[in-house]
């Protein structure tokens, strides 16, 4: 049997501040904006090459906004993707060496807190 995550709920406080920062500036696929009902609307976006999405809207979650924390997103390279995220005009924190991975550190709006890590094989 598999499990695999498919979706992560991250908690907003402006649903369209929050399309404009994952969608326009972080670049990443809004595949659903639909405002079911005056208390519900429902985004979903995914990150180039993920097989997870985030949603975010109104209606969606009970989590205070910016209270999301630890989760990772694995890239390729730390390096470009710090490039990537400053040149995208995100406050994004240097590269972190560590002896599983390389990081970078960023947050949304909300204060939504995202790592970014490349994998490094032991020793190298």
């Amino acid at each position: 049997m598999d499990f695999r995550i498919e979706l992560i709920f991250v908690p907003v406080s402006d649903t369209d501040r929050a399309v404009a920062f994952y969608g326009d500036t972080l670049g990443w696929n809004v595949d659903h904006d639909h405002r079911v009902n005056d208390s519900l609307r429902f985004v979903q976006v995914t990150p180039p090459g993920s097989a997870c999405s985030i949603s975010f809207g109104d209606g969606i979650t009970d989590d205070a906004p910016g209270s999301m924390r630890n989760v990772q997103v694995v890239v390729d390279d730390a390096d470009a993707a710090l490039a990537y995220l400053r040149e995208r005009g995100v406050d994004a924190q240097g590269v972190e060496d560590q002896a599983w991975g390389r990081f970078v550190h960023f947050a949304d709006p909300d204060g939504n807190a995202w790592a970014l890590q490349q994998l490094v094989q032991p020793g190298s």
